[in-house]
């Protein structure tokens, strides 16, 4: 599954096949006043623990680093700008419950299993919640109101229906809104009915990033734009190459999510999927007055293949909607302005299907977003080499899943043994792919079929 281990003064380089590429604006960065790039690593330095990534993951793991280790360098190498990449370009729902996106309805593996992974998410939720407290982030980025699941079709309801079961038998609280309620809510008629979870906390992604970035810089060094080119064993340490400078460590925590396979970790085991996502203008006050609708909220679909959409206000970046769906499997780990342009047009009908006073608003943003996933659902939080950890693999739930497998990987990078390091040392690795065509051609007919399935969704 992973390279072979190497001990003593033998040399083994992980090269980076590819970095980062991205496709549209980092629209939830952009809606904020920018902020002054850190500058990127130009010297060559040494640290306890060098983190590669500066995403949920991360972040996450350089404070858990710093919690644990006082005292100790920590630095965090961020291949752009924050923000850039995955963690300004989802949705911003941090889920508490169970929410498989290769289900019918988001359940999970069975009662048993559901309930530890809502109480790691919890954890997780409760970590990012005293970051805000501990550095003053700004609650309007991250703001516990919960989600709603929407339903616009009998199949919806259906699945909405299903879930709700589920939940009552894990002893979990779920609300069923009727049409009105969701028209009351969104301002659209769209929705037959939804089911709201309070557990979810809605976040402006990008502002609580950048802010929380500002809180670790209390006891670790960020680096912007400085990629990760290659590492090597060097000694008893590790030399991470730069473009323009070297980290020598002997510990490194890789939180690069589907990037983990750059560096040739696991390979033929992650897939790589992409949304599409469309952000409206800040919508001035006459048309929020033919919307209507509360000024928050956030719809995730009843059927997973479906359309999730938000609503933000102006402490969060203007008063928008966003609209997100189109999955792809990109193996390369990239897409192509030709898809963009073509989830754009798709995009816009969806939002003009459920807001049809809207329907010649222009889109401010479009961009699309990368998404890891296993076959089997599993993330990569283990030691993959002597020294080198891994953050990695979110399955679609970065901001939950990222936060949590960084707090795990800084815990095992530091010699400590957790509910999360135990509960990830349980999990298989990730299942092997079929090779090349196959895993394209099946992957890419199964999310056809699926988003058929998904209908009105």
């Amino acid at each position: 599954m992973t390279q072979p281990r190497v001990h003593g003064n033998q040399t083994k380089t992980y090269t980076a096949k590819r970095l980062p590429r991205h496709n549209g604006l980092a629209a939830w960065r952009d809606i904020l006043p920018p902020l002054k790039a850190a500058a990127p690593l130009e010297q060559d330095i040494t640290a306890d623990f060098a983190v590669v990534g500066a995403g949920f993951a991360g972040l996450s793991a350089a404070r858990r680093l710093g919690q644990l280790n006082p005292g100790a360098k920590i630095v965090v190498l961020e291949a752009g700008a924050l923000a850039e990449g995955a963690a300004g370009r989802n949705s911003g729902f941090m889920i508490d419950l169970p929410h498989d996106l290769a289900s019918d309805d988001y359940a999970g593996q069975g009662e048993q299993g559901d309930r530890e992974m809502i109480r790691l998410n919890r954890q997780a939720i409760d970590f990012a919640r005293e970051a805000v407290a501990e550095y003053g982030i700004n609650p309007a980025y991250f703001d516990p109101v919960g989600k709603v699941n929407g339903a616009a079709s009998p199949a919806g309801v259906a699945h909405n229906a299903a879930y709700a079961g589920h939940l009552a038998r894990l002893g979990e609280p779920a609300e069923v809104l009727d049409a009105r309620d969701m028209a009351d809510m969104t301002g659209s008629s769209y929705y037959l009915s939804g089911l709201y979870t309070p557990g979810t906390v809605m976040l402006q992604p990008a502002g609580y990033i950048q802010q929380l970035a500002q809180g670790v810089r209390q006891k670790a060094t960020i680096y912007e734009n400085s990629p990760v080119t290659s590492f090597a064993r060097l000694g008893p340490d590790w030399q991470i190459n730069c473009p323009q400078g070297k980290v020598t460590t002997p510990k490194i925590v890789l939180s690069v999510n589907g990037h983990l396979e750059s560096f040739g970790f696991v390979p033929g085991r992650l897939m790589h999927i992409f949304l599409f996502a469309a952000m409206t203008p800040d919508l001035d006050t006459a048309v929020l007055k033919t919307l209507g609708g509360r000024s928050r909220w956030g719809i995730t679909p009843a059927d997973p293949m479906g359309t999730t959409l938000r609503r933000i206000d102006s402490a969060q970046g203007g008063n928008r909607i966003i609209t997100r769906s189109c999955a792809i499997f990109a193996p390369d780990m990239q897409t192509s302005p030709r898809e963009l342009a073509t989830a754009q047009k798709v995009l816009h009908r969806k939002f003009a299907a459920r807001f049809p006073n809207l329907s010649g608003l222009k889109m401010d943003y479009s961009w699309a977003g990368h998404l890891c996933l296993s076959k089997n659902k599993v993330s990569v939080m283990r030691e993959l080499e002597e020294n080198v950890f891994a953050a990695c693999c979110q399955n679609g739930l970065g901001t939950t899943r990222g936060t949590l497998t960084g707090m795990g990987a800084a815990e095992l990078a530091s010699g400590q043994t957790s509910d999360i390091t135990r509960a990830f040392a349980t999990q298989a690795v990730p299942e092997k792919l079929p090779p090349q065509p196959f895993s394209s051609i099946g992957a890419t007919a199964y999310l056809r079929w699926k988003e058929w399935r998904a209908g009105k969704e």
